[in-house]
């Protein structure tokens, strides 16, 4: 008998066997020669290790394997069965039809992007956008930069650099990523001075320490966390008034930021932007892909002269936004100044969508498969908003829930899939929502859960 070894395959035999052939050109011949030759290298070392050696059957497959999870890219489409909206690790917010569009339309050739059409001369980028968020906002003027922490620090850097920024210990928050409002602060050279207390707050405790040295007064959105109880803080009004009485801006972080009043979808009041400029703020910031339902960016209104500022300032190149994200946006906030938001936007049809449709339509899931003998149940459960914004709100909702054992099994199995399904686990049961669950997914979904199910049953068998 010979040696193990000489049963290995050569990198051309395991490259011309027909399953691998296939998917080759998926990666390239060197990325599946370079996979190949490692795959045998682990088979000698297993020989070595005293195990047989593999057969040509497990080694054509295995290779197959990984050359079509090289070939996948790493950033791909996901369905999210969380019922979490806003879900900041799924790429947050979802863009419209139209957002989607407009990218395709706007990067497929050349745009507009900083020339001048009526003169035929150099434009600029700043212009996009900024008669949208007027007419929607009552802004006088408007800056869209890539996100909006950098928004915050542009402000601040460009606004109050070297001198005093006041702001309620209690408005001292950590964002997502670790980022912590009072590290953008001192890195945009600002000097952070905390007034009040943790949880309550009084027009006094500003007042008491506005000087020549205060530039600002910044409110900043609590986020991901609600304080209750014995807490005070004075309104944006009342804000307003002491910083223009002292000659002082007043600045206001709403976070994740809100055009639609989020009460008249059950759910607790929100400040919107246009509430916060009719309030007296100078300059308001907030994000484009969270509640706005748009791409990630960071958008600041407020007054005309401010903006200018931040506009010309040359840290304002370092954050600028580029024309797939301006394409989007304009689309999504062309929406709203239709009045057609809670329609166009996948966010807020999410939002809007009835208790009963969401129902009918797990009902529907729950049929197909248990016609494939996959035990399935509705239940009813609840939705999160996420991302930052309404802390603690929830949505009722009617989920499908999978009760099998090592459900957390079954769930790595969705993810490791085309496409992945990210689904939550509650009292040790697999729940799908369909309210983040795109209507057009449904297909792929059941598709996905049936071959899940029947992979997972095997393991178990």
């Amino acid at each position: 008998m010979g040696s193990p070894f000489r049963q290995l395959p050569s990198v051309d035999r395991l490259l011309s066997e027909p399953p691998v052939r296939e998917v080759i050109a998926q990666v390239g011949h060197e990325t599946a020669v370079r996979l190949a030759r490692l795959l045998l290298d682990e088979a000698r070392a297993a020989i070595r290790r005293g195990e047989p050696p593999p057969e040509l059957s497990y080694l054509v497959t295995a290779l197959r394997d990984r050359l079509i999870q090289a070939a996948r890219l790493s950033l791909q489409p996901v369905i999210n069965a969380t019922g979490v909206i806003i879900h900041t690790n799924l790429g947050r917010a979802p863009l419209s039809d139209a957002a989607r569009h407009a990218v395709v339309s706007i990067t497929g050739g050349y745009s507009n992007l900083e020339y001048d059409l009526a003169t035929g001369r150099r434009g600029s980028r700043y212009q996009h956008a900024v008669q949208l968020l007027r007419d929607i906002t009552g802004a006088e003027d408007a800056l869209v930069v890539n996100n909006n922490a950098g928004a915050v620090f542009l402000a601040l850097h460009a606004l109050a650099a070297g001198r005093e920024v006041l702001i309620s210990r209690g408005q001292l928050v950590e964002i997502g990523g670790g980022f912590r409002i009072p590290d953008i602060m001192a890195a945009s050279g600002a000097i952070l001075r905390e007034v009040g207390t943790t949880n309550r707050t009084h027009l006094r405790d500003y007042e008491g320490h506005l000087s020549e040295h205060t530039a600002m007064i910044l409110r900043v959105h609590q986020s991901n966390f609600r304080m209750i109880g014995f807490t005070t803080q004075p309104s944006l009004e009342e804000l307003a008034r002491l910083a223009h009485a002292h000659n002082t801006l007043l600045m206001d972080d709403l976070g994740s930021g809100t055009l639609l009043d989020t009460r008249a979808f059950g759910l607790t009041y929100e400040p919107t932007v246009q509430d916060s400029l009719r309030a007296g703020a100078d300059l308001v910031t907030f994000s484009g892909d969270k509640l706005l339902g748009g791409p990630q960016a960071g958008i600041i209104v407020g007054r005309a002269d401010l903006i200018a500022r931040l506009r010309s300032h040359p840290l304002a190149r370092a954050l600028r936004v580029d024309k797939m994200t301006l394409a989007a946006l304009e689309a999504t906030l062309s929406a709203y100044r239709r009045g057609t938001a809670t329609l166009e936007i996948p966010i807020w049809r999410m939002i809007a969508t009835p208790l009963e449709a969401l129902e009918q339509r797990a009902r529907r899931w729950q049929e197909q498969l248990t016609a494939r003998h996959i035990p399935a149940e509705v239940v009813s459960s609840a939705s999160a908003v996420g991302g930052g914004a309404l802390p603690g709100e929830t949505l009722p909702t009617w989920a499908l829930a999978l009760t099998a054992p090592r459900v957390h099994r079954l769930s790595a199995r969705l993810r490791d899939g085309t496409p992945p399904v990210v689904a939550r686990i509650e009292d040790e049961r697999l729940l799908l929502d369909p309210r983040t669950v795109l209507p057009e997914q449904d297909d792929v979904l059941l598709t996905r859960v049936r071959t899940a199910w029947e992979a997972h049953l095997a393991e178990l068998d």
